[in-house]
């Protein structure tokens, strides 16, 4: 056989072997989360959670939320029994800033490069969890299956600015609004208004990149007005060409999240992951 054939048999196989290594198993404090395993570590200072399901799908599926882990989680549990992993990484009052991205990344990292889960997670934003996922879509489209929003904080001037900042019809929060001046570095209410960092004003890549969006929310939440938030990025979303779809609740306020037969989301998540993931060789 020749030097170039043998060489390229040499590679062929070296490539199988790392592909076909187990992922590294998950550390930390293991427990029980609604009947699978949970584990409990750290990415660096953050607290991180993963639940694992009992037989995982092709390709390693994982659900991210971007907040409140364990709230309302009929969708995660059901994602579990299809075969997902769920995914946690705390970074409290910090409303998707660049600091917190920071933080995500590791856990990303961490997550696809020695767990080997999916490379584009399914992002959760749930109410404020949505400044962090859209931040992290924005930033990082290539790494993104979809987005789901369940009233879903789309623009901090609408919560926590609200009618406290003169910038909605919410009635906004002044201790929540300290934290992102603080979070984001801005020095003053002007600086908050002006900035590009809003992540409603920053859809373009995410549309781009053809990422499918669902939104759940009720068209009559107080806290976080859908007129000011969900109807906006359904509005914006679409005129980029982006693929969004939504669940809107009549009468319903901020809570309850999610739905109670949640069988609409994880149909969704289970039909994008069939025509977007991709599974490892």
């Amino acid at each position: 056989m020749r030097m170039g054939c043998w060489i390229a048999v040499l590679g062929l196989a070296m490539s199988s072997a790392v592909f076909a290594a187990d992922p590294k198993p998950f550390e930390g404090t293991v427990s029980k989360w609604s009947g699978y395993t949970r584990h409990d570590f750290k990415v660096g200072d953050a607290s991180a959670i993963v639940v694992e399901p009992e037989n995982p799908l092709p390709g390693r599926p994982w659900l991210w939320r971007g907040e409140f882990f364990g709230a309302f989680p009929n969708a995660d549990i059901a994602l579990l029994k299809e075969g997902w992993h769920i995914a946690y990484v705390g970074i409290p009052n910090q409303f998707g800033s660049p600091t917190a991205m920071k933080v995500w990344e590791k856990f990303y990292d961490t997550l696809v490069k020695e767990h080997g889960l999916a490379e584009k997670p399914a992002l959760l934003g749930m109410s404020r969890g949505a400044l962090y996922c859209l931040a992290w879509a924005n930033a990082h489209p290539e790494k993104t299956l979809t987005v789901y929003l369940d009233n879903g904080v789309c623009s901090f001037l609408s919560w926590p600015g609200g009618k406290l900042k003169g910038k909605g019809v919410g009635e906004g929060s002044e201790p929540e609004w300290a934290n992102l001046l603080k979070a984001y570095g801005f020095k003053s209410d002007a600086e908050a208004f002006e900035t590009k960092l809003n992540p409603i004003d920053r859809l373009e890549p995410i549309a781009a990149a053809k990422i499918p969006m669902l939104l759940v929310y009720g068209d009559a939440d107080k806290v976080v007005p859908s007129p000011e938030n969900s109807d906006i990025v359904f509005k914006r979303y679409q005129a980029l060409g982006g693929p969004i779809e939504r669940i809107v609740k009549p009468g319903q306020d901020h809570h309850p999240h999610g739905l109670t037969d949640p069988a609409p989301i994880v149909a969704f998540m289970n039909r994008v992951w069939k025509e977007r993931g991709s599974s490892r060789p």
